[in-house]
C-alpha cells in the first residue's frame, strides 16, 4: 500500500527539484508544483501527509493556502518557507495554523528534518499511514483533534473560564511547533503549563527540560544553553552538551525568560531562526530539534519598549501566548484547586486519605487575596496539614492567615517610607511582601519559601522596594 505523497509548493525550478530530490533520496513520494492554482488543483484530488509551501508565489501565498485548508478542515500539516528575515510572515503563518516554518536558503538537511518531524506528529510511531486515494475518489473527512491524554491536563484544575480556555489552548497548540509565550504572576502555575503543553504534544515521549534564565549567572548562559568544547574556558576540561541538545526531540522550557541579558538574546534569536546552536568554543553550528516554551511575569511589551528585550525575540517569542490567571480571578476554582493539593500531600505522606476543608476553612481562604496564587496555596495547606493533623481542616488550621491591606491590584498600600510602594518590574507590591514578612515573623527563609524565589531574590526585593 503506497503511502500518501508530499506536496511542495515553489516557483523557482532550482529550488522546487532541490527540496524533491532531498525527500525522495530518503524514500518519501513527492509531488511538486509551482504556483497556487496547480496546488489547489492537486488537493481537490487527493490528501497529502504535508505541503511544503513557499510563502511568495506567483498568483498568491502559501498563507492563501494555509487558510483554505484550515477552512476545509484538512489533516495535512502544512510547513511553510519565508525569506530570510521576514519574522513577521513566519508568526503570521504559525498563527494562522502551519505546523513549522523554515527561512530561506533551506538545506537539504533541515528540510528533512522538519519534514521528519510533521510526519512523526501526524502519525504517531505504530500509527498506520493512510494510504493515497485513487483520482475520482471522494477524499475522508478530516479527523478529529484526538483528545488530550487526562493525566496531561489533570493538574491543571478548575471549571472556571479562565481554566477552560488554559486548557482549549493547550490542546489546540500542542500539535504545532509554534513557540508559546506564558504569562502570569508567580505562583500562578507556568511550569505545569508547560508540562502539560509537552505532554498533550507528539513530542510527548522525549525530554522535558526546564531552565529558570533569572538563576544562572549571566557569564554562563551560554555554555548551560547551547553547550561548550573542551579548553573552551579556564575548567572546560571536557565536551559538555547544553540544555538545548539535552532537550532534542522533546521540550525546552525557558521560565522567567525576561531575565536573559540583551547579548544572550541575540544568540536565542538566531538559535530559534536556524534551529541550531554554535556550542562555546565550536567553529560550527549544531542541529537541534527542540519545541520552544518560555514564560514571565513580567510585562515583555513593555520591556520592549524600554529596550530591555529585543523586539525580534519578542515577536518570536509570543507566536501563541497562554496567560495563566491568578487565583483571585478564578476563585470559585478554589475549593477544587485546595482538594487536588491535599490529596496531592496525602498521597506524598502515605496518609489513607486526604483531609477535607469545612465551610469556615474555605470562607476563611476566598477572603485573602492570595499574592503568591496557587503556589501560596500549597504552602499554607502544607503547613495546616502538618500542624493540624486529621480528617477535617477547619478554619483554625489557618488562623495566620490576615489579609494583607492592599491587594495585587492597581491601589497600593500608602507608603511609610520614601521608598516607592510599587516598583513596575516588581512582582507583588511593597505592601504585599510587608504583610508576608509579617506572617511569617519576619523570617526572611519562610518567606522566600512560600514565595518560591531564593533568600537573594527576596533581599534583593525588600531592599528595592524598601522594605525592613
Amino acid at each position: 500500500m503506497t503511502p500518501s505523497p508530499l506536496l511542495i509548493v515553489e516557483d523557482e525550478p532550482d529550488l522546487r527539484q532541490l527540496y524533491e530530490l532531498a525527500l525522495v533520496k530518503i524514500g518519501l513520494t513527492v509531488e511538486a508544483v509551482g504556483d497556487v492554482a496547480s496546488a489547489r488543483q492537486r488537493l481537490a484530488q487527493q490528501r497529502y501527509r504535508v505541503v511544503v509551501t513557499d510563502m511568495r508565489l506567483p498568483d498568491g501565498t502559501g498563507l492563501d493556502l494555509l487558510r483554505e485548508l484550515a477552512r476545509d478542515g484538512r489533516s495535512e500539516r502544512t510547513i511553510v518557507i519565508t525569506a530570510y528575515g521576514s519574522a513577521d510572515n513566519a508568526v503570521e503563518a504559525l498563527k494562522a495554523g502551519a505546523f513549522d516554518y523554515l527561512t530561506k536558503p533551506v538545506t537539504p538537511a533541515r528540510l528533512r528534518q522538519a519534514i521528519a518531524t510533521a510526519l512523526a506528529a501526524a502519525h504517531p510511531q505504530g500509527a498506520p499511514v493512510p494510504a493515497a486515494p485513487r483520482a475520482g475518489d471522494t477524499p475522508p473527512p478530516a479527523p478529529d483533534a484526538p483528545p488530550a491524554p487526562p493525566a496531561a491536563l489533570q493538574r491543571l484544575v478548575g471549571d472556571s473560564p479562565a481554566m477552560h480556555a488554559v486548557r482549549q489552548t493547550i490542546q489546540r497548540v500542542a500539535r504545532t511547533m509554534a513557540p508559546v509565550l506564558i504569562t502570569g504572576e508567580s505562583g500562578t502555575g507556568k511550569e505545569l503549563i508547560a508540562r502539560a503543553l509537552h505532554a498533550c504534544s507528539h513530542r510527548a515521549s522525549g525530554p522535558f527540560v526546564a531552565v529558570n534564565c533569572g538563576a544562572i549567572p549571566a557569564e554562563l548562559l551560554e555554555s548551560e544553553l547551547f553547550g561548550h568544547r573542551r579548553g573552551a574556558f579556564t575548567g572546560a576540561s571536557a565536551d559538555k552538551p547544553g540544555l538545548f541538545q539535552a532537550a532534542a526531540g522533546g521540550t525546552l522550557f525557558l521560565d522567567e525568560v525576561a531575565d536573559l541579558p540583551l547579548a544572550m538574546q541575540v544568540k536565542l534569536l538566531r538559535a530559534l531562526q536556524e534551529r541550531a546552536v554554535r556550542p562555546v568554543g565550536a567553529t560550527t553550528e549544531e542541529p537541534v530539534d527542540v519545541r520552544l516554551v518560555s514564560a514571565t511575569h513580567k510585562d515583555l511589551a513593555r520591556l520592549v519598549q524600554g529596550g530591555q528585550f529585543r523586539h525580534d525575540l519578542y515577536y518570536r517569542l509570543n507566536v501563541i501566548p497562554i496567560h495563566a490567571p491568578a487565583l483571585r480571578d478564578h476563585l470559585p476554582d478554589l475549593p477544587a484547586i485546595a482538594q487536588a493539593i491535599l490529596e496531592r500531600l496525602a498521597q506524598r505522606d502515605g496518609l489513607p486519605r486526604a483531609p477535607t476543608l469545612t465551610p469556615a476553612a474555605l470562607d476563611r481562604l476566598r477572603a485573602y487575596p492570595f499574592p503568591g496564587n496557587v503556589r501560596e496555596l500549597e504552602n499554607l495547606l502544607e503547613r495546616a496539614l502538618a500542624l493540624h493533623p486529621g480528617p477535617v481542616l477547619d478554619a483554625d488550621a489557618f488562623t495566620l492567615l490576615t489579609p494583607p491591606t492592599a491587594t495585587m491590584g492597581d491601589t497600593p498600600m500608602a507608603p511609610t517610607t520614601d521608598a516607592p510602594s510599587r516598583d513596575a518590574d516588581a512582582p507583588l507590591s511593597r505592601a504585599q511582601l510587608e504583610a508576608l514578612l509579617q506572617r511569617h515573623r519576619w523570617n526572611q527563609s519562610r518567606t522566600a519559601r512560600e514565595l518560591g524565589w531564593t533568600l537573594a531574590k527576596l533581599r534583593y526585593w525588600m531592599q528595592r522596594l524598601g522594605v525592613g
